[in-house]
């Protein structure tokens, strides 16, 4: 089946948009006008401009000629690109491929969308009329290429909806500028006496070429659907993304949940079928009035399973605000992995990391709490002791080098050592107690001095010489002396980590 577009033109869209911030303009002759050599140039005009001959491209000064009292507004070159971005932001609802037409359009790829709102009919008629009631004067087309709807949507007299295979017959009575011409082609073709795309189109291709050039060409075979067209799209479509439109406005907790159900039931059909889970999946809740709510949830391990997922989803369920009701819900999930198939034993289970249940459990913690309160960490290949671990990526990611075991270390080890007093029989000696925290730690029990050097080719540094100290109350604890002895100086001690 071919691929079928929608173009959408704001005839007056900065203009409208002006009008929707002051209403007391809606019926008051105003332009936006820009300075071009020295002299002001209309780009938009309102409605209530247009119906006097003021059109875009006049100077500002003719334009009042014809207007007494014309309001002129300096215009903001970014301001329609900013416009056309937001409105496209909220097409998304009814379709994920959607890309900007500068100055004043948008271009909607609705294959496979418009049998969710009951046919192409209903489809168009629905964004029109939505877009219309925000106040925007909306036209809109809809054909088997780009060009076609971009044609038929500014200058087409009969039905939005060409049929497909039918753009070459709707495009013979429009004008040639509805193929989106150079103006001097367009010029040319007017003195040449060739009005309408129809009497032109059926001249041998080598005659266009050489009088017009090849855009006209290219323009012509896009029209017809003869040439593809790119489009720059607004958000990329990610690979696993399931929409779900509502039939009525959703603002219901158990609706929700009806929801998330449907769509994870769907995303992870196929993320089976791929051999894929799912690491981040973002579910956007698009509402009546125009605003997105959104919530994301992570896995530890590739899942495809839809009860763990969707328990995630509901720990985030409270947290969506419904408003007036949710008209759409999508699901993406940006991040997948490979997933290993779940192994059925007869007897005994998987124990530790390996275990899918351990993996699903820690979802659920992160999802009520916080995803950055639990890390694992991995040994990394370093002597000293602030490099010795590394964060670990995932849940399954497995160590690239063994943990040092030959010499004791602490099981809580602080970020930064902590400086501590320390008193000691001789200045090179295990100390026999150090204050920390304001809290005097007599020692009872020393092991020592394990010298630890910087790795020189990272940075230059002293040297620490730690001791493994445990005092009366039979807690024990990692100190090192910063440097090396030196009589008379006073040494600089440390606190470095905790034991069990």
């Amino acid at each position: 089946m071919p691929k079928r577009y929608m173009s959408i033109w704001f005839r007056h869209l900065t203009t409208d948009w002006l009008t929707l911030k002051q209403p007391e303009l809606k019926d008051v002759p105003f332009v936006f006008a820009i300075k071009d050599h020295g002299r002001m140039v209309i780009t938009a005009t309102n409605r209530a401009a247009e119906v006097h001959g003021v059109k875009a491209g006049m100077v500002a000064a003719d334009a009042k000629a014809i207007i007494v009292g014309l309001q002129v507004i300096d215009e903001q070159p970014d301001r329609a690109a900013k416009l056309l971005h937001a409105l496209g932001e909220w097409c998304i609802r009814y379709t994920p491929t959607i890309a900007i037409d500068l100055p004043d359009g948008l271009i909607l790829d609705v294959s496979g969308c418009t049998h969710l709102w009951g046919g192409e009919r209903e489809y168009l008629k629905t964004i029109v009329l939505k877009l219309r009631s925000k106040g925007y004067d909306a036209r809109a087309a809809m054909a088997d290429s780009i060009g076609a709807a971009w044609a038929v949507a500014r200058f087409g007299r009969l039905s939005p909806i060409i049929e497909s295979y039918g753009q070459a017959t709707a495009l013979l009575p429009l004008p040639p500028v509805a193929l989106r011409l150079e103006p001097v082609i367009t010029e040319r073709l007017q003195k040449l006496g060739l009005r309408t795309i129809g009497s032109f189109i059926r001249m041998p291709r080598s005659v266009l070429r050489r009088r017009f050039g090849e855009h006209l060409l290219l323009r012509l075979n896009q029209a017809l659907g003869n040439e593809d067209e790119p489009m720059q799209l607004l958000q990329p479509v990610e690979p696993y993304h399931e929409r779900l439109p509502c039939m009525e406005p959703i603002n219901t907790a158990t609706g929700i949940e009806i929801a998330i159900r449907r769509l994870l039931e769907s995303i992870c059909k196929r993320l089976q079928q791929d051999g894929k889970g799912l690491r981040t999946g973002v579910l956007r809740c698009y509402r009546v009035d125009g605003k997105v709510e959104q919530v994301q949830i992570g896995t530890n391990r590739a899942s495809h399973h839809v009860e763990h997922l969707f328990k995630l989803f509901e720990l985030k369920i409270a947290t969506i605000e419904p408003a007036l009701g949710i008209e759409l819900f999508v699901l993406d999930a940006p991040k997948v992995d490979d997933a290993d198939p779940v192994q059925e034993r007869l007897w005994g289970e998987v124990g530790g990391l390996d275990d899918t249940g351990v993996a699903e459990l820690l979802d659920r913690i992160a999802g009520k709490i916080n995803t950055n309160v639990i890390r694992r960490y991995l040994p990394d290949e370093h002597y000293w002791p602030e490099r010795s671990v590394r964060k670990a990526a995932t849940i399954l990611e497995k160590p690239t080098t063994a943990w040092r075991i030959s010499r004791p270390r602490p099981t809580q080890l602080l970020a930064r050592p902590q400086p501590v007093h320390v008193t000691s029989l001789v200045p090179d000696y295990p100390p026999m107690l150090f204050i920390y925290q304001d809290k005097v730690h007599n020692i009872k029990k020393a092991d020592g001095p394990e010298r630890i050097e910087r790795e020189w080719w990272l940075e230059n540094c002293e040297r620490r010489d730690y001791y493994h100290v445990e005092d009366m109350d039979g807690k024990r604890y990692w100190i090192f002396r910063l440097g090396a002895y030196v009589a008379g100086e006073t040494n600089q001690w440390f606190i470095h980590g905790f034991f069990a």
